[in-house]
């Protein structure tokens, strides 16, 4: 007889599921609150709001694209509830749209109070239009191109990642209509000009209105111009990249084609200036063929918000937030090779804490090292001047045998890794791409060197990239160990992904799309059976996201059974905790604050022998099922308790964390009465450095389980 748990599951499928879509606006409404939260640094604030501009663009160019793509391919119920889905993410959009604006004039008011000044082309005094006027002639006029509308002749492509101006020009009788780009790519966004005759403090004007204060001039009087104005518009288009299938192209040859294809998809968004006139609104929305699921959405007078992310602090220091020293960590840092102290104990790491300049120096030991035989690597996301690339290039000058897997569908960086790609192969390293039909999301690496009379293994499995910017603003976990079993699977791994026709057998890791999932339910369903035993169990579990409707449901079966389930889950999650009888168990909460949170780590409690792993994997679908992913145990017991007291802290966060209920409100974390005040991320900080942790009560995970006396009973 199936479980009520089963049957309730299976008869309200859809309450108990959030959509991820509708999951992944309250997560960048997480970000908005940041950047309203007035005791943020205003700098910081304002950076908040690029951040969530930034966010926007991409969740239109891939969730509701995906959405409506969904419309044009279903019918019946499945059609009804992607245009339903449709429109709650349009109504939810136009008000946090409505926020932002408030939050912007907010944030610009608190600038003023500490002197610094954005002023558009209408507050400009008769020093500051000479200064702009000079600046648009000589600097921003020769980078315009604009282009008139006429009925007769096609608009050209526009670039879904540029911001434009609609231009409304009166000659006598006559409206013409243009558009022109402004020139992000290559000029700054806010230009700094001379502040106010007798004023104190610092003067920025956005490119946009510099643009708008000199009009007329841009028409190089082919015709005359009576009146003039400019109003912002902006694309967002589907990001999802088509890939020929014809085989007579290298995939970097189809990925630079289908690149080239992304430039001219559907648009999928169309935000503009809530004040241009009905007239050319409706002349642009006719010339641009917009249709009944295009998503048009007023805003305000600025766009592309996302620049703010660079705005520069031109106050003092403490307008933004204050830097944390690195970490250093003594034994890494003593006279010697890093193989040494990784052959006598494993070394954790946790960015940006720590220094990622560990990794590099790693890589810069084994191109050194005459003992070194091979280095094997997967490349997914790589800084853009890569200290990386360049230690995996001497290391092939060094004699070396070196293995790249670059990942050419690293979405938004595929044009970055084609180049990357094609350096790396120039300069000897043999370069892969992966298993068609899987992403390699995999941060692995294998160095291989002689000792004694066989080869050894030195092994790098982590949860965020090689990339030295990203480290610096991402929290991440590193494991680098001498284990050999591991180093034995992660080999295993590399030869997979260079055989694809094998499937190795693993002792220690779990791998997508072999055996993520198979694993993880295993170790669920051992928590089960503890807590139907009458033991204490407990999960922790760590991630980006968390929308695999299986997964959920197992949770929601564990939650039934009685076991203790903790989500730290940063953006999406499909679960809704707190349901009885079906989630009562479950509480989850999200950070957002200085460092965007990234890693994943899995933790079971396991009767008092808890196992850790971290890697690759979130729990979605895709990570799962249809990615090349890695999840490894931590063994070493240092790393252990680092792994438990970072998600200690995290847990009881009482300054920085949401809460996530079943209707995800995002109310903040309260704590108890007289409890220490916990950021996370400042406590990590010092508990890293000093080893001292802030009041809150241990999970006291390592206690054996003591069996109950009186254990419920469940079918």
């Amino acid at each position: 007889m199936p479980s009520p748990i089963k049957l309730r599951l299976a008869e309200s499928h859809q309450e108990l599921f959030i959509p991820r879509e509708m999951s992944w606006l309250q997560f960048n409404g997480r970000v908005l609150q940041e950047a309203a939260d007035t005791t943020v640094p205003v700098i910081q604030r304002l950076r908040y709001l690029g951040i969530f501009s930034n966010n926007m663009d991409e969740f239109f160019r891939v969730r509701v694209a995906e959405v409506r793509r969904l419309i044009s391919v279903s019918t019946g119920k499945p059609h009804q509830q992607a245009k339903d889905l449709l429109a709650a993410i349009q109504t939810r959009v136009v008000e946090q749209q409505k926020e932002f604006e408030r939050v912007y004039t907010t944030v610009l008011k608190d600038l003023r109070k500490r002197r610094i000044y954005m002023i558009n082309e209408r507050q400009l005094d008769a020093g500051q239009a000479a200064f702009v006027q000079d600046y648009f002639t000589q600097t921003v006029l020769p980078e315009l191109e604009p282009i008139l509308l006429r009925p007769e002749q096609p608009i050209p492509t526009l670039n879904d990642e540029s911001i434009y101006l609609a231009m409304d020009i009166r000659s006598g009788e006559d409206y013409n209509y243009a558009v022109v780009e402004v020139p992000t790519d290559r000029l700054d966004r806010f230009v700094e000009i001379p502040r106010h005759k007798g004023k104190q403090g610092k003067v920025f004007i956005a490119l946009d209105n510099v643009i708008r204060a000199c009009l007329p001039q841009m028409f190089r009087g082919v015709f005359p111009v009576d009146e003039a104005a400019a109003y912002c518009f902006k694309f967002s288009r589907d990001a999802e990249l088509e890939i020929d299938p014809d085989i007579t192209e290298s995939l970097i040859e189809k990925m630079a084609s289908s690149l080239k294809q992304r430039r001219k998809a559907d648009a999928v968004r169309f935000v503009y200036d809530a004040k241009m006139p009905p007239r050319l609104l409706e002349y642009l929305n006719s010339r641009f063929g917009f249709g009944k699921y295009d998503s048009l959405i007023p805003g305000g007078r600025y766009h592309n918000s996302k620049d703010f992310i660079s705005f520069p602090n031109v106050g003092p220091r403490y307008l933004e937030f204050k830097p944390q020293p690195p970490v250093r960590i003594p034994r890494l840092d003593e006279p010697g090779s890093l193989f040494d102290s990784i052959r006598e104990k494993d070394v954790f790491l946790y960015y940006p804490y720590h220094p990622f300049n560990y990794i590099v120096d790693l890589l810069k030991t084994a191109a050194l090292d005459p003992q070194v035989t091979s280095i094997k690597i997967c490349l997914y996301r790589v800084a853009r001047i890569s200290r990386v690339i360049d230690a995996l290039v001497n290391a092939v000058q060094n004699g070396k045998r070196v293995l790249a897997v670059v990942e050419l569908a690293a979405r938004f960086d595929e044009a970055a890794n084609i180049t990357w790609a094609e350096r790396l192969t120039e300069n000897g390293i043999d370069v892969m791409f992966g298993v068609p039909g899987l992403k390699v999301h995999s941060k692995l690496l294998l160095i291989e060197r002689k000792e004694g009379n066989g080869t050894r293994y030195y092994s790098h499995v982590g949860t965020g990239n090689f990339n030295e910017k990203t480290a610096r603003l991402y929290t991440d976990f590193t494991l680098l160990t001498y284990d050999q079993e591991i180093g034995r699977d992660i080999y295993n791994v590399f030869d997979f992904l260079q055989y694809n026709y094998k499937r190795p057998e693993y002792q220690h890791l779990l791998v997508s799309p072999h055996s993520t999932r198979s694993g993880i339910e295993t170790l669920i369903d051992q928590e089960i059976a503890n807590a139907r035993n009458g033991y204490r169990a407990l999960m922790i579990l760590k991630c980006n996201n968390l929308v695999d409707n299986a997964l959920v449901d197992k949770l929601y079966e564990a939650s039934d059974a009685g076991v203790e389930i903790r989500l730290l889950v940063r953006g999406m999650c499909s679960l809704r905790p707190g349901i009885p009888g079906i989630s009562e168990n479950i509480s989850a909460i999200s950070i957002v604050d200085r460092y965007l949170e990234h890693p994943r780590a899995y933790v079971f409690y396991n009767r008092g022998k808890p196992r850790y792993l971290i890697g690759s994997a979130d729990l979605m679908t895709r990570n799962i099922d249809y990615r090349v992913e890695v999840l490894c145990p931590v063994y070493d017991s240092e790393a252990q308790q680092i792994i438990q007291d970072v998600l200690d802290q995290q847990w009881h966060d009482n300054v920085k964390a949401r809460v996530i209920d079943a209707d995800q409100t995002n109310t903040m974390v309260k704590g108890r009465k007289k409890a220490a005040q916990i950021r996370s991320q400042e406590s990590i900080h010092r508990y890293l450095a000093t080893g001292k942790l802030p009041r809150y009560p241990r999970t006291d995970i390592r206690s054996p389980a003591k069996r109950r006396r009186h254990q419920d009973q469940h079918d």
